[in-house]
């Protein structure tokens, strides 16, 4: 039996709604079913299971990190959105996995289309918001019992009981995460679009998005050495209405999608849809200080990596090291002046060059 690669299963639901179509005229059962899937346990495996032997081709939709805090709040999920991705697209009765923004899975039935919106038994038909949609297009609805004795947050109570805290009251763990002193951690802050990827003005479409030469393997060598990797990114075609939101988003699916071959996990990704603030500044400066209040970062051990003079920049008046990177505008936009810790031929250059001076 030949095994599909993980990457080979994560995918997006435009690219999906062609192909379900052609397999329900071909008379194939395509169910779908979603979830934020955050620390998957035997019961999830179970449910899934069974939710294969109903169809012919199963479909997951997994909510994103935005997704899953609108809903349960914001210390959740546990595991960030790449990971649960990979982790879904592991198993072996899963063959299809994607992302989506929204809380409710009207769009996702609106687009696809399946034979079966499958939903765990603590639903009933009712409650399913979506399900008028499903009727309109002639689908069925399943909903399939939950194995008993397995709960995400029962996972997480037994953990904060191991290892002290409470989950009982969240305002006071909350408090407590903001005062508690953690130990800093180190980051490596990137820019996407010149550094990451090839530089394509205004880019929006995902079916254009290719990485650079080496990085993959440079950033799974970072990960490797214990940096936490967060992208921050400006995003001036929103600002100006050339593209929305939700291009941007498709666009870090197909990201995630081509490093997940590399077992690598973003963090976290932090966007600007304009240039400059109302008071001149570069946004990267906010967001330098929103991803190391979130990550809880030690600045003077992280590294801010670009193609951009206004990369850099904004790692300078902080202490990050600063590493230039000679691919897209290759530090020759001539914006600010700004001075390299070093200037590296791409990211694994970049990652080979901090690794040698341990």
């Amino acid at each position: 039996m030949i095994m599909r690669k993980v990457s080979d299963k994560i995918t997006t639901r435009e690219e999906l709604a062609p192909k379900v179509a052609k397999w329900r005229e071909e008379g194939k059962i395509v169910g779908f079913t979603s979830g934020s899937f955050d620390i998957i346990h035997a019961g999830h495996v179970s449910y899934l299971e069974k939710a294969k032997e109903k169809c012919d081709i199963l479909i997951a939709g997994i909510n994103t990190d935005a997704s899953v805090q609108s809903y349960k709040g914001p210390d959740r999920p546990i595991v960030p959105e790449a990971g649960r991705v990979k982790m879904m697209a592991g198993l072996e009765s899963i063959d299809y996995v994607f992302t989506f923004e929204e809380r409710r899975n009207r769009t996702n039935l609106e687009v696809l289309k399946p034979s079966l919106y499958i939903k765990a038994g603590d639903y009933t038909a009712k409650q399913l918001t979506s399900g008028d949609v499903v009727k309109k297009y002639g689908g069925d609805i399943l909903l399939l019992p939950m194995e008993e004795g397995f709960s995400t947050t029962n996972l997480i109570k037994k953990i904060v009981k191991l290892y002290g805290g409470t989950v009982e009251d969240e305002a006071d763990e909350s408090v407590k995460a903001k005062t508690e002193k953690r130990d800093p951690q180190k980051a490596i802050l990137i820019d996407r679009d010149g550094t990451i990827n090839e530089d394509i003005e205004y880019l929006h479409e995902p079916e254009k998005f290719k990485l650079l030469p080496n990085v993959g393997e440079g950033l799974k060598k970072f990960q490797e050495m214990g940096y936490k990797i967060a992208v921050i990114t400006l995003q001036a075609g929103i600002g100006v209405g050339y593209f929305t939101k939700e291009d941007f988003f498709k666009v870090n699916r197909e990201m995630f999608k081509q490093l997940a071959p590399f077992g690598i996990t973003i963090d976290k990704i932090y966007f600007a849809t304009h240039s400059k603030t109302e008071d001149g500044k570069n946004p990267k400066e906010a967001l330098l200080e929103r991803a190391c209040e979130e990550l809880d970062l030690d600045l003077t051990q992280s590294i801010v990596i670009g193609d951009k003079t206004t990369d850099l920049s904004v790692g300078e008046v902080r202490g990050c090291i600063k590493i230039g990177v000679k691919t897209g505008k290759a530090l020759q936009d001539g914006q600010v002046e700004v001075t390299p810790d070093y200037i590296a031929k791409d990211i694994l250059d970049a990652a080979t060059w901090i690794e040698s001076r341990k």
